[in-house]
Formats: structure tokens, C-alpha cells, sequence
């Protein structure tokens, strides 16, 4: 069933210069006014002062260090992009006329969002749970794992911050769910089709990310990651490598009939992030991943003084005047310095530095007097989406602000880019889908594959993928500028790229999965996943 229609012949397209909603600063419309305090309840903040954030590494002088930047990935996305706007993508078609379309179903998401995802097949009791933002579009969340974990209207997360004692001030409140908060994010990549898990707590059955964010949740809750039996909701090194794949399967209630995709693969994601754990600078000498928060003493109350290690909080970057103010590319520069060793060696290096999610691309600028690094363009999706979800709860119990948020892309992953190829913006070429539907084929005699709906499959490092998943974060950005124009948002009232990702583009790249392909509800090209990138 499609929603959207494809021509059939001649293809719009649009060149580099021109905008596609006007001259408005993408910058300016990506800055978050609001925040919220501890109780969820939402209040305007002060601007920020004015901070200078640090320039980009060279990437002629450390090539390595550049493409493992945030800066990178807006930068080198957009040569993909430009080439997309006219039509000049390798693996796909593009149909602009379609751009306008696609934003318009994007308002429609948001204009009625916020509906559970609890267990995707009950579609009536989801839209009875449906909620209508307008007018009030200040109250949409930040894209960020908090959500994941209220599943079925239920606040998990705060329900978990109330079994607490009261001994337990912010500050450790806040580590904790650091600790929570990463690993969940690190083990939510996709899950495939037949897995599930049902709620030791509510007997509810909970599918894909939610299904991941709950599964961690109860595991959390147990112990599981925690080497502590006095301390079980905690997450440190110790915990974390003696989880094996056995245990980790257990945990998700993985067996041979509830299958998920890259066990093994999530199995040594923590392994290696409990040796990372090591890191006594960044982690403190617990080990733990909330010990990147550190400790300090502010006059406001926020914080209060302990020993400890003060990584962010202390960090020369860092403002200490009526709330702490930390820069996205010191937290930026904790997950991927932190966590480098946490991805697998087998990635696409440079002076044999492993650079994480980034990966060769046929669309970027090449010819025989290009360097290694310029084919490259990284995506570092994990590392985003662990940003956009752990400022969330140090804004929510302590008050810290950050300034760089603009720095942060769309996430290009599957929902996201569905979304432009269900709209029929884009459209993969017949060469592509000819080759993705025998990698298909042969997957499917794989056992546990599915092979209810056919669709075109291909790797990680494939083009095809990278080309997508480029292409996604550039059209992401010109999709919240049309968003905004189209919802009448100026200035500080308009929606950041966070809260478009959390109630319009993400929402609606799933709603339009499960009406394109009921049976299995899954995106328009597949990636084989291994559990380290989607």
C-alpha cells in the first residue's frame, strides 16, 4: 500500500544555491529555548552568554581526528546532499517535487504525535493513547532515550527515581541514569522482526526500541551490569565484562523462536565498554559510565561537593555562573575519546586510527589528486544518539545547559531515511534494487530470517547505505526549516532538529513503515546488522 505517489518520468530537481524555503539560518532554528526542570514540568530558560566553541581539527594536518568530529558529519554529509538536490546520487533517484510533500506529512505526525509504541500491533489502543501537540509545539520533548522507557504512557523513568531513598541527592541520581542511559543506547540497535520482550513488570509485550529501552530497564534494575550486589542500579567495568552473550540473551529473553539480530555483536559492545570503563580520568575510579559527570560545588544548589573525578563539570570548556554550561564538543569529545575502543577494529581507519560509524562513499569528492580521507564520510550515529539522550537527564535533575547543540545532526538511520523513500522522494535505482533482492534471497535461507515481504538488503559499508544515510542528514536539516515555515514557528518559538526527530520525522518514518509493509513493519531497504550501528 503507498501513501505517497511516484512519477513515473521526468524528475525535479534543484540546485546547490537555491534554498528551499528561503534564507532563514539553519543554525538559528536549531537552538533549544526550553528546558525543563527535575518534575518534568517546562519553563522558559535565560540565553545562553555567549561561548566560543573550539574550531574543527584540520583535517589536512589530522585527518582521523576531524572525521571523528561532530563537526564532520554535517561538513561531509553535505557533498551528498548538494549531489541529491540535483539528482545526481549513484544509487538513487531523486524527485524533489516530492520535498514539499514529504514536510507536509511530517506536520501531520506532529500535529498528532506522541502515541504509545508499546506494542506495535495494537493499533487501536495506540491511537486512543494519541496526543495533539498543536498549538503547544514548546511542550515536544527532545529526541532522546527518555521516551523510549515510558512506552505505553508508563513514566518508568520516574518511577524508578522515586524508589530511590532521599539520601540519594541529584547528583547521584543523575550518574545513575548515565549509567542507565548508555548502555541502553549502546544495546539499541535493531532488533529484527521476530524478536520481542515481554515486561517482567506489566506483562505487556514491547517490540524494537521500546522493547530494547524496557529490556534494559528491568535488566538495570537486577543488577545485571552492576558488579555490586549492595549497588544493582549501577553500571561499571566490572559489570559489564562479565556479562556473557549467554547471560546478555537471557536478559532479553532471546531464545530460538524470539530471535534477535546481533547478539554476539551487542554482547561484545559491552565487553569492550566495561575495558573502556578503565578509564579512570573520564569515568572516575568506579568505573563507571556516569563518572564522566564528575563532581563540583555551584552556589545555586545544583550540585553538591564530593570527591571525585570532574571530568565534564570541571572541564576548562565548561561555564560555572548561575548553571553549569557544558560545550557539545567536550561531551562530544568524552564518548568518542571514552568510548573509542568500544566499536569494532574491523571500521574503516586512517593512520590506522579506527574512526568508528564512518564509512567510503562514492558520491564524495574523489579523482587521483583526492586524499584517503576525502571518499569518507562519518555518521558516528551511536555517539549522537548518546548525546541527544544523556543531556537530557542532566538538564532535567541538575540544570545543566549546553551550548553547541546546532553542532548535532538528524540521525541517519533506517526510520529516518524510510521516511524520504516512503514519501517517494527517493527512490532506489533498478541496478540497486536487482542485487539488494538476491542478497535478500540468499539471507533469507539463513535460519530465523524473515521472508514474509521481500525487500532490497544490503551491508553496512554498502554505497547504497552510505549514500542513504548521508542523504538523510542533509535533508533532515532542510526538513526543519520547512517544517517551521509550514507550522508559522519564528524565532524562538521555532521546533530544534530534536524536537523534530522525536514527533515528526522519526514517528512518521515508522507510521509509514507499518502501512507500506504491515507484515513486517520494516524499512524500505534493509542493513545487516551486527548490532554496532543501527
Amino acid at each position: 500500500m503507498r501513501l505517497f505517489s511516484r512519477k513515473s518520468n521526468k524528475v525535479a530537481t534543484n540546485g546547490d544555491s537555491t534554498p528551499l524555503n528561503g534564507s532563514r539560518s539553519s543554525k538559528s532554528s536549531l537552538k533549544s529555548p526550553i528546558t525543563k526542570n527535575g518534575n518534568g514540568s517546562t519553563f522558559t530558560s535565560p540565553s545562553l552568554p555567549d561561548i566560543t566553541l573550539p574550531a574543527p581539527p584540520d583535517p589536512k594536518l589530522d585527518p582521523a581526528a576531524y572525521l571523528r568530529s561532530i563537526y564532520a558529519v554535517r561538513e561531509r554529509s553535505k557533498y551528498v546532499y548538494n549531489k541529491a538536490k540535483r539528482n545526481q546520487l549513484n544509487h538513487f533517484t531523486v524527485d524533489m517535487s516530492k520535498f514539499s510533500e514529504t514536510a507536509s506529512y511530517v506536520v501531520s505526525i506532529i500535529n498528532v504525535s506522541q502515541h504509545d509504541h508499546g506494542d506495535e500491533r495494537q493499533v487501536a489502543d495506540r491511537h486512543r493513547a494519541q496526543r495533539d501537540y498543536k498549538p503547544d509545539y514548546h511542550s515536544i520533548p527532545p529526541h532522546g532515550r527518555w521516551q523510549h522507557f515510558e512506552a505505553g504512557g508508563r513514566p518508568r523513568v520516574d518511577q524508578l527515581l522515586a524508589s530511590w531513598p532521599s539520601s540519594i541527592d541529584n547528583q547521584e541520581r543523575t550518574r545513575r541514569l548515565i549509567d542507565l542511559f548508555l548502555v541502553s543506547v549502546l544495546l539499541d540497535a535493531g532488533a529484527g522482526t521476530k524478536w520481542s520482550y515481554k515486561s517482567k513488570e506489566s506483562g505487556k509485550i514491547y517490540r524494537r526500541s521500546e522493547g530494547l529501552a524496557i529490556a534494559s530497564l528491568e535488566m538495570f534494575k537486577a543488577g545485571c551490569f552492576s558488579s555490586n550486589p549492595a549497588e544493582p542500579c549501577q553500571v561499571d567495568g566490572a559489570g559489564l565484562k562479565s556479562l556473557s552473550v549467554e547471560q546478555l540473551g537471557k536478559g532479553l529473553q532471546v531464545s530460538e523462536i524470539n530471535t534477535i539480530a546481533g547478539l554476539e555483536g551487542r554482547a561484545g559492545l559491552m565487553s569492550r565498554l566495561g575495558d573502556a570503563m578503565s578509564n579512570s580520568e573520564m569515568f572516575g575510579s568506579d568505573g563507571r559510565p556516569g563518572g564522566m559527570l564528575g563532581t563540583t560545588i555551584y552556589p545555586n544548589g545544583f550540585l553538591y561537593a564530593k570527591l571525585g573525578v570532574d571530568y565534564l563539570l570541571s572541564h576548562p570548556s565548561t561555564q560555572a555562573s548561575s548553571v553549569p554550561i557544558i560545550t557539545i564538543p567536550t561531551l562530544w569529545n568524552c564518548l568518542m575519546n571514552g568510548l573509542g575502543n568500544v566499536w569494532p577494529a574491523t571500521r574503516t581507519k586512517i593512520d590506522g586510527i579506527s574512526l568508528g560509524d564512518a564509512w567510503p562513499c562514492s558520491s564524495m569528492p574523489g579523482g587521483s589528486l583526492a586524499q584517503p580521507w576525502e571518499n569518507i564520510v562519518p555518521f558516528h550515529k551511536l555517539t549522537q544518539w548518546l548525546c541527544y539522550s544523556l543531556m537530557v537527564p542532566m538538564n532535567k535533575l541538575l540544570n545543566i545547559r549546553f551550548a553547541g547543540e546546532e553542532l548535532l545532526t538528524g540521525l541517519p538511520e533506517y526510520r529516518n531515511g524510510g521516511l524520504l523513500i516512503d514519501t517517494g522522494l527517493l527512490t532506489l535505482k533498478e541496478s540497486d534494487v536487482k542485487r539488494g533482492l538476491t542478497a535478500f534471497r540468499n539471507n533469507s535461507m539463513l535460519k530465523g530470517q524473515q521472508t514474509v515481504e521481500v525487500i532490497p538488503l544490503f551491508s553496512t559499508d554498502d554505497d547504497v547505505i552510505v549514500e542513504w544515510r548521508a542523504a538523510t542528514v542533509g535533508f533532515l536539516d532542510e526538513l526543519l526549516l520547512e517544517v517551521n515555515g509550514i507550522l508559522g514557528l519564528r524565532g524562538a518559538e521555532q521546533l530544534t532538529l530534536a524536537q523534530m526527530l522525536e514527533a515528526g520525522s522519526w514517528k512518521g518514518g515508522r507510521e509509514l513503515a507499518e502501512v507500506s509493509r504491515p507484515n513486517t513493519k520494516e524499512p524500505p531497504i534493509l542493513s545487516l546488522s551486527d548490532g554496532t550501528v543501527f
